[in-house]
């Protein structure tokens, strides 16, 4: 569910539920059969977020399990970035789960996706913040999964929040059925084989494409619809993918390389974890900041201009 955090009118829907011990300030967001509200504790007026979700008659558990995994994995994980969750109930009917409550950290702010246009230091600022959150979640074993612009809320300080571990799993898993998200999926999710560190890599660095160029980097299910996708026999000849400086001539090769680094086809050709990524992120930052040549990696290239 894309979590855009704009406030609406309580009016513009039905009537909000009750969560007992809260009071519903407004709606944030909603998606096909869920709903985020902003609630404030009654006792102590601590502002939180409420996601409803109600299991339509006619459809399977999969959008309460989504939650139920979003609560099991947040629980074991205390980083700065990435969004807490505080509590879950289930209100079940006939035996059956059919509503499911999660309170969580309130986060203010709008979605990379959402974001204004930003500066290519700032972009890449924000990359490296999620790279460390998600290093967080490496770091306790578990992988996002389903990272993309929608997945990263930005405040108005600059900070970010990493959202939706509803498709989290443990390293190593191989999930029953596909997961992801057609323009950010990686191959060994289409494939359904095991998923690893490398596997938020992709969708990290798929996720750098699109923010830098606009444009998304071809996978093995792309969306149609999408009129914003570089050519799409690409996904069956990944080399006839365009770096992004060749889309943007403002972006340094070197922030290209890494980005069609982190989108390789096979895992082990990808950065190995986040620490190397962020490594290399921090020398990019660096020498952009610093208004001297941006290197590739190894020292030879000579642009350094943010993209348009």
């Amino acid at each position: 569910m894309a979590e855009l955090f704009r406030t609406t009118n309580l009016t513009l829907g039905s009537e909000p539920p009750e969560f007992p011990g809260y009071e519903i300030i407004r709606r944030l967001g909603y998606g096909a059969a869920s709903v985020i509200y902003s609630v404030k504790n009654k006792k102590n007026g601590q502002i939180c977020a409420l996601k409803h979700v109600i299991r339509p008659e006619d459809q399977d558990a999969r959008l309460i399990e989504q939650v139920e995994n979003e609560f099991r994995v947040g629980k074991k994980i205390d980083h700065p970035y990435i969004r807490k969750v505080y509590e879950i109930e289930r209100r079940k009917k006939r035996l059956r789960t059919k509503e499911v409550f999660m309170l969580m950290e309130y986060c203010p702010g709008v979605s990379l996706e959402q974001s204004p246009s930003r500066s290519l230091l700032d972009v890449l600022l924000i990359f490296r913040m999620v790279a460390d959150g998600l290093n967080g979640m490496h770091s306790h074993g578990f992988i996002h999964c389903d990272m993309k612009p929608n997945n990263i809320i930005i405040n108005d300080n600059g900070g970010i929040r990493i959202i939706d571990l509803g498709q989290s799993c443990h390293t190593g898993t191989v999930k029953p059925r596909i997961q992801g998200t057609p323009d950010y999926i990686a191959p060994e999710q289409v494939k359904r084989k095991p998923l690893n560190i490398r596997t938020d890599v992709f969708n990290l660095g798929a996720t750098m494409y699109w923010a830098l160029t606009g444009k998304h980097v071809p996978t093995l299910i792309p969306a149609a619809s999408k009129l914003d996708r570089v050519d799409l026999a690409s996904a069956a000849d990944p080399n006839k993918t365009p770096s992004p400086h060749q889309l943007k001539s403002k972006i340094p090769v070197g922030v290209s390389n890494l980005i069609m680094d982190c989108v390789k086809t096979e895992p082990k050709f990808r950065p190995s974890d986040m620490p190397t990524l962020i490594s290399r992120l921090d020398i990019l930052i660096h020498m952009i900041a610093g208004g001297r040549p941006t290197a590739n990696g190894n020292g030879s290239e000579k642009q350094n201009s943010s993209s348009d």
